[in-house]
């Protein structure tokens, strides 16, 4: 197919104080066998200009957007998705590495299926290159507002090279056609970070999409660059934005059913796990993460 009927895709990632991660993405995207794409590096306030590094990569296709404010992952993405031209949105994390035949991979079950509205890639461990990280999820417990990964930590056999639909799109590297953006809109930004992707996969699914696990397509993750594991701040967010998924996506029964395991349950045990790690920073983000909810409207944007 010739260039100038290949459609576009834009390919969307963030930045925030990561300047040489990011250029080592833009430097794996040299290798792209699929040639229409432009790519949009939207930094979220930095606390030093990034734009000198990366244009002087002269990374092809490439623009630089400051935002000036750090608008969170969802709401980065969104801004960048409004300024973006592309037929299909590839949004993908600046930690991760691409590999050439990722977007023809990732285009391909579109062509193929008219009702599919997002394709995921495989997704390996950067510094476990053979280590599995995602080959789609399973669904979200609509009780205690957990779910799990498939083949997540799993040395890579094949045993999940068959392609099919998933209940969720992985935020690190997610493909959307525009249709369904003008369609379902985007992120929720009220989420900020974490479980934003699950709630727009949930919109999406109820619009009549399909979510695609795309088992040939393949991308490698620097895992847990950008924020640290079990920090605050990911305390924080994943205890807020578990409960605020849950309020946005349950009928009354299963809502009730998860406030009760989430508070005799899960509120128990985390402040024993936090106390006896003495974690009491964790602990004190946890707390604030549940109190959140209580005083915060599960669909305006504040």
């Amino acid at each position: 197919m010739d260039r100038e009927q290949e459609p576009l895709i834009s390919i969307i990632t963030l930045n925030y104080n990561q300047a040489q991660v990011t250029c080592e993405f833009l430097e794996s995207t040299r290798k792209l066998h699929y040639r229409n794409f432009e790519i949009l590096v939207c930094d979220m306030a930095s606390t030093v200009n990034p734009e000198p590094m990366i244009s002087a990569g002269n990374y092809p296709n490439t623009r630089m957007l400051l935002s000036g404010e750090n608008l969170g992952f969802a709401g980065g993405n969104n801004w960048g998705m409004r300024q973006a031209k592309g037929d299909y949105v590839f949004i993908v994390n600046n930690d991760t590495e691409v590999t050439p035949d990722l977007l023809d991979k990732l285009l391909q079950p579109f062509r193929d299926d008219p009702s599919i509205g997002v394709t995921s890639p495989k997704i390996r461990y950067f510094f476990h290159p053979d280590m599995i990280q995602y080959a789609g999820f399973n669904p979200i417990n609509l009780f205690t507002g957990r779910t799990t990964t498939v083949g997540d930590k799993q040395t890579d056999h094949g045993q999940y090279d068959r392609s099919g639909e998933t209940s969720g799109a992985h935020g690190c590297a997610m493909m959307v056609a525009s249709e369904v953006i003008d369609r379902v809109g985007m992120f929720p930004e009220k989420f900020f970070l974490y479980y934003e992707e699950w709630d727009w996969s949930a919109r999406i699914l109820k619009a009549g999409y399909k979510i695609w696990y795309t088992a040939d397509a393949l991308i490698y993750h620097k895992e847990s660059m950008s924020v640290g594991k079990n920090s605050p701040i990911k305390v924080f967010y994943h205890t807020r934005n578990r409960i605020l998924y849950m309020r946005r996506n349950t009928n009354p029964l299963q809502l009730f059913v998860f406030t009760l395991f989430f508070t005799f349950f899960t509120v128990p045990k985390s402040i024993v796990n936090y106390s006896l790690r003495r974690q009491f920073e964790q602990l004190r983000y946890f707390l604030k993460g549940a109190f959140w909810n209580l005083h915060s409207s599960s669909h305006s944007k504040v």
